[in-house]
């Protein structure tokens, strides 16, 4: 993310420094749809025919609209309210649902589901918003037109090949720019208000109902199109804890809704003024001159609207692991000073392969408009739903305020989606199978941990029984030293503890029974991380709780254990880890695809000791067989 956080290792920063910050990550997707959101509402609206002025007059009223009730109404004013001590997004929203009501299926579902859209939305931001720039050059060179696809697949293996060195130096230019480019996008929609001023009266929302109620079912392509203009709307809610409330709030009110309004105006009065220009309705804003200084701005733009679509994928990642819904991965902190800047390999390349597979599959950013718009209404909905739960039962408003408030919302969402819907044979399946898949495999990561769990206390010696028995114990040697056992169960003996005790017959002097623990909360505060519980003389109970945004990093958590009494020196530790196999039962609450996948998924996990940050040379693995 960029330098102005309010991340932990950061200096506190302005309010205008935040606000500036969250103009180039926050709003870099919603700030590049006027590049198409406007050209395809008017194409799916004429189908080749001239424009006429109650069309234009309808699409830009309900572009506005929908930025006025979804992107302000609803994410600027009430969602942002629903904050997990700072930290927005989806999971975050979970996280609150789940203290006010417990951990529910139905609500991890909904979790599940948001997140899988979230992920179905971000290969397509890349892909769309890239390739409509690099079409702005063939109005300037027509001879361009072949070598589209290459230019814009190149652009996007150097953008994903620079996430590797983090983005940190570079991100420091995001908000200028981007500042620079809403500046733009004011001053040319202004300047063309007045080739025909009837473009304000898009101000109402009578002219948009109008083109609904007189088109009927017909509206419903167009209302799909349009829904591109608040693509992005929900970064304001999942990147509030990079920015804050109050920063993205003045930044959304004084720079970015006003711009987007002028530039969605202007070019709307140049098409009432000149039908001809619906074809391409923002890059004819400009002079002739002036073209290729836009198109090469619209691509940096484009680029940094896409930067912000990868670190928020990085991120999520990261939550959905450390809340159980995913296999543990490799993260990377690419800052010393920045909290939120992680590179994620392996999402990195499923990113990148499934962003170039688009861009191949469907050739021009007019055919990925079709893709897009289900995964992003899914999502918003499913952010409806789950506030509707917070709002009741977290912060006890009433049932008549809490519909008062979302359930016009959740209509329109509706509305939304079902005319998104109209374009899934069309390219919509795309997002949609994407959200499918990962639904599939967290619910199977869920389903098969839970049942892994259950069988491993099943078959377990409770840890007070154990510490009993070797009190009497003549068959044990004791060496000295300390052993740090890793377990999900802390009242039961840990796995490698066993195995240890069977095989080696060997205890040392001091044995500490950890347990990582992940909280709903998204950071921990250091000295709140580590508590102990002292069993006897040889045995003592150690409870890390990380939260679902922190770095689960083991061994600098206990050393804030030291001043609980922990005697540690962690390269005079040995850690035992359990290492798993598992083995197909025809017996499994699980069917047989579902086992195959969730063995194939343990394989990909990165190992325990790396992602725990365990030293290599001190950590002793002990193998253990499951039938699943």
């Amino acid at each position: 993310m960029p330098p102005v956080t309010t991340g932990h290792a950061a200096r506190p920063a302005s309010t205008v420094a935040l606000a500036l910050g969250s103009v180039g990550v926050v709003y870099g997707d919603i700030g590049t749809s006027p590049l198409y959101a406007l050209r395809e509402g008017l194409a799916a609206a004429t189908r080749g025919s001239p424009a006429q002025s109650g069309d234009v007059l309808g699409i830009v009223s309900l572009l506005l609209w929908l930025l006025i009730l979804i992107a302000t109404f609803k994410y600027v004013v009430l969602i942002l309210r629903a904050d997990n001590r700072g930290e927005g997004g989806t999971l975050s929203l979970l996280a609150l649902c789940q203290r006010a009501l417990g951990k529910r299926r139905g609500l991890l579902l909904l979790g599940i589901i948001g997140t899988s859209l979230f992920f179905g939305d971000a290969i397509i931001t890349p892909a769309i918003s890239v390739l409509s720039a690099v079409e702005g050059v063939t109005l300037i060179v027509p001879a361009f037109e072949p070598y589209v696809i290459p230019a814009t697949i190149g652009i996007i293996i150097a953008l994903f090949a620079a996430q590797r060195r983090g983005t940190e130096g570079i991100s420091r230019l995001f908000g200028p720019i981007m500042l620079a480019w809403f500046a733009m996008l004011a001053i040319m929609g202004s300047l063309h208000i007045a080739d025909d001023p009837r473009i304000l009266r898009a101000f109402s929302p009578v002219p948009g109902l109008q083109f609904l109620f007189t088109h009927g079912a017909s509206a419903l392509p167009v209302l799909g199109s349009v829904f591109l203009a608040i693509t992005g709307a929900e970064a304001l809610y999942a990147d509030m804890g990079h920015f804050g409330r109050r920063p993205i709030r003045l930044a959304w009110i004084f720079v970015v809704f006003p711009s987007l309004a002028l530039s969605y105006l202007g070019q709307g009065a140049m098409v009432l003024a000149d039908p001809s220009a619906a074809r391409d309705p923002f890059f004819l804003l400009a002079p002739t001159w002036a073209l290729p200084a836009l198109v090469a701005f619209a691509t940096v733009a484009t680029v940094i609207a896409s930067q912000a679509v990868i670190t928020g994928a990085f991120s999520v990642a990261h939550q959905a692991v450390q809340m159980g819904l995913l296999p543990r991965m490799e993260v990377h902190h690419t800052s010393e000073t920045q909290h939120g800047q992680i590179y994620i390999p392996r999402m990195n390349a499923i990113l990148l392969l499934s962003v170039v597979v688009l861009v191949l599959a469907f050739g021009s950013s007019a055919s990925l408009a079709t893709a897009y718009g289900i995964a992003v209404t899914g999502e918003m909905l499913v952010t409806t739903i789950l506030a509707f739960a917070v709002y009741r039962y977290l912060w006890k408003w009433s049932v008549p305020l809490a519909l008062a408030m979302l359930a016009p919302l959740a209509v329109i969402e509706i509305g939304l989606l079902a005319a998104n819907l109209t374009k899934f044979l069309e390219g919509g399946y795309m997002p949609v199978a994407v959200a499918a898949l990962l639904v599939i495999v967290m619910i199977t990561w869920v389903r098969g941990s839970r049942i892994m769990q259950e069988k491993s206390r099943g078959d377990s010696v409770p840890l007070s029984s154990l510490i009993t028995s070797l009190q009497d114990s003549t068959h044990v040697s004791h060496v000295s030293g300390t052993a740090m056992f890793l377990t999900a169960e802390s009242v039961v003996a840990p796995p490698a503890l066993l195995h240890n005790l069977k095989h080696n017959q060997v205890l040392h002097d001091r044995n500490y029974i950890v347990t990582v623990s992940t909280s709903n909360a998204p950071h921990v505060p250091p000295n709140e991380q580590v508590v102990t519980e002292v069993l006897t003389d040889g045995f003592t109970r150690v409870f890390i709780t990380f939260g679902y945004m922190d770095d689960p990093n083991v061994p600098r958590a206990l050393m804030m254990a030291r001043k609980l009494g922990i005697k540690f020196e962690i390269m005079a530790t040995s850690f035992f880890i359990n290492r798993r196999s598992y083995k197909l039962s025809d017996k499994s609450a699980m069917p047989g695809w579902q086992q195959r996948l969730y063995v194939a998924m343990t394989k990909t996990a990165t190992n325990a000791p790396a992602y725990y940050h365990l030293p290599p040379n001190r950590v002793i693995e002990l193998g253990q067989q499951i039938v699943i």
